[in-house]
């Protein structure tokens, strides 16, 4: 059988969605009906809970297939607000009735201090807000008051301080707007809380001072997003506020366009990404608000980054369970990626990228033409002092450079999310799998050290002190340190792509240690397998561009995710090897190689590891044609660096 056959046949039909041209405001339609169709076969007998799957979370069953019922609110409410129909609409109003009223056998149970309920109360007040004539209108007095009590026992509980409060805001919102008894005082309060997240230039952080957390809930899964939301429904009663966030917008957009690559993939980064196509959601609310953004940023050009981002889910066709519903995962079922608190339900936060079908197909959204990428052509290397990236277009690649941020609480797989040295659109990142060698530690885009033989390793999840941003010859370089153990220190300057050698970036480490350390740093990660047969890589066939190869300085990969190789470009040895992954590690694909260098160091040492990182992505064309030429052409250390490492500058 040839890895062609194998990888077309399938345990269960494709997905409506998988099929979807995702081309028109009627694509997209159809497309949240056949995501919400499969919902009613996990519905409880009242509908007020989706049991999506069987695995559990931090909190309770039932908020869990809460989740299940409340989150796909966020495609189904703006669905039925602009006009278009749904025939599944009755069970989510039937479900919203029970889940509220305390003599169901389905009654939700009122919130409770840092309750889970609180997070789904959110798209439930959306949904009132703007689809009122299908979910608020038709209930009797009774059925209000239950929604209205409901929503509002949130309103004295503790909840964490950070994206949550919009939450409530919205909880209230909903009641607000359908003139039922909300807490004007609650509403006010968590709106002055939440800008003090605000960090300047668009950017929010997702909780107050004493740490840096500016993924995607600083823009599209949560703080960005419902602040557009809120600008819109609160128009009327705080035009002040509204306008401030729309203002806040247009700045956050000209950062956050970078974050997305010409065909339609977003950069991996941060916690969530279960969510999926979320990632997009920004976009989606830029057009739900009406704000007109500042060039290139048009219509055509808004709308083509969301619709691009779809079509680009589309093709990863193994999102799905057999049921129809979606799995926890990122581009296959995967629960190495997921949080403590992604429940099966959790995924359908993907919902809330729909936010466009609230408006007609006149909207300029929907009646302007696609456009492609304004910066598709060009060159970027843009420092975003925030959320302390350097976001680079180069060479046909979209990626970033990252220091500074990290969760506030243990969070599983920290250090992938976080800590990595660069996050990319092509080749998206890989979490560990275990605790035991460095195979399952998978140290992708990232330094590993060991003390003990390589069974452990540690890799970089915070950072010993604040990271800058620094200026050299006219380029943005990060700079971060971090301190593994008490008597391990490593200085870290990462640096982007020289305009001559468009596809390498630099990450250059000053180690200073007390104790033996062994050190594993790796490129990205590839597809493992041979187009041919689907068999493991083996070594590298330069007439197909597949395989891997690795000296006493290099490693190197080529698969059908494109080239990819490290090499160390000071030390004279520093040994190369194509790690096997452990399966499942990487986001985007299940079998996965990593082209890795490697040195032991002794007690005592002092060392400056000059490591170089090619990429070159299989969406850029020819790129078979290309790499060896690119890969054989090694970048330059720079003259500040080189100072540096000979002692002239400390």
């Amino acid at each position: 059988m040839t890895a062609a056959t194998a990888n077309a046949n399938r345990s269960f039909p494709l997905h409506p969605f998988s099929t979807n041209p995702l081309q028109t405001r009627d694509d997209v339609v159809a497309a949240v009906a056949s995501l919400l169709d499969p919902l009613a076969g996990g519905a409880s007998p009242l509908h007020s809970m989706v049991k999506v799957g069987s695995s559990g979370t931090r909190f309770d069953e039932t908020a869990a297939q809460i989740e299940g019922y409340a989150r796909p609110l966020w495609g189904l409410a703006p669905l039925v607000a602009g006009g278009s129909k749904y025939e599944g609409t009755e069970r989510f109003v039937q479900g919203l009735v029970a889940g509220t009223d305390p003599e169901s056998d389905e009654f939700w149970g009122y919130m409770e201090d840092q309750d889970q309920r609180m997070v789904e109360a959110c798209p439930i007040g959306y949904t009132l807000a703007i689809a009122n004539k299908d979910f608020w209108d038709p209930l009797t007095d009774k059925q209000k008051q239950n929604v209205e009590a409901w929503l509002g026992s949130m309103n004295d509980k503790d909840m964490p301080n950070t994206n949550w409060l919009w939450f409530r805001v919205f909880a209230n919102l909903g009641l607000a707007k359908n003139g039922a008894n909300w807490s004007k005082e609650r509403l006010e309060a968590d709106i002055k809380q939440l800008n003090t997240f605000y960090r300047g230039d668009g950017w929010s952080n997702d909780g107050p001072e004493g740490y840096r957390q500016m993924d995607y809930y600083s823009g599209s899964f949560a703080i960005q997003y419902l602040q557009l939301l809120y600008a819109k429904l609160a128009a009327d009663r705080d035009p002040t506020q509204a306008e401030e966030y729309k203002a806040r917008a247009r700045l956050y957009a000209q950062d956050f366009v970078h974050y997305f690559d010409p065909e339609g993939r977003a950069i991996t980064f941060g916690r969530s990404l279960t969510y999926r196509w979320a990632m997009v959601a920004f976009w989606g609310s830029v057009a739900f608000a009406d704000v007109e953004l500042p060039a290139p940023l048009t219509w055509g050009v808004v709308r083509g980054i969301w619709l691009r981002n779809l079509r680009w889910w589309t093709t990863q066709k193994d999102i799905f369970q057999p049921n129809g519903m979606l799995s926890i995962g990122y581009s296959y079922p995967n629960t190495y990626l997921a949080e403590n608190y992604n429940s099966p339900g959790s995924p359908y936060w993907c919902m809330l990228a729909f936010a466009p079908l609230a408006l007609p197909e006149s909207h300029p959204f929907w009646s302007s033409k696609e456009e492609p990428h304004p910066y598709a052509d060009e060159r970027i290397v843009r420092a975003i002092p925030h959320p302390r990236h350097i976001v680079i277009r180069s060479g046909g690649h979209t990626f970033l450079l990252s220091s500074g941020q990290s969760c506030h609480y243990p969070l599983k797989a920290t250090q992938a999310k976080y800590g990595k040295f660069a996050y990319s659109a092509a080749f998206a990142y890989s979490v560990g799998t275990g605790s035991y060698g460095l195979e399952q530690y998978v140290p992708e885009s990232s330094l590993a050290l060991s003390d003990d033989g390589g069974e452990m390793w540690k890799m970089r999840r915070a950072h010993d002190g604040d990271t800058e941003i620094e200026n050299h010859d006219g380029v943005p370089v990060l700079v971060s340190s971090m301190k593994p153990w008490n008597d391990v220190k490593v200085l870290t300057y990462l640096v982007p792509p020289a305009e001559d050698t468009p596809n390498w970036h630099l990450r250059v480490h000053r180690i200073r240690t007390g104790r033996d350390l062994q050190t594993a740093e790796g490129a990205f990660a590839v597809y493992g397998c041979r187009d041919a047969d689907g068999r493991n890589l083996t070594e590298l066939n330069e007439s197909i561009s597949e395989g891997g190869k690795a000296d006493s300085t290099s490693a190197f990969a080529a698969s059908r995710s494109g080239a990819v190789g490290i090499v160390e470009l000071s030390q004279k040895e520093r040994s190369g090897s194509v790690l096997l992954s452990d399966a499942n590690s990487n986001l985007v694909e299940a079998r996965s190689v990593l082209p890795t260098i490697l040195k032991d160091l002794k007690a005592g040492d002092t060392v400056w590891f000059v490591t170089a990182v090619y990429a070159l992505p299989a969406s850029v064309q020819g790129w078979k044609d290309q790499w060896k030429a690119g890969w054989e052409k090694r970048p330059a250390i720079p003259n500040w660096l080189q100072n540096k490492i000979s002692g002239r500058w400390d």
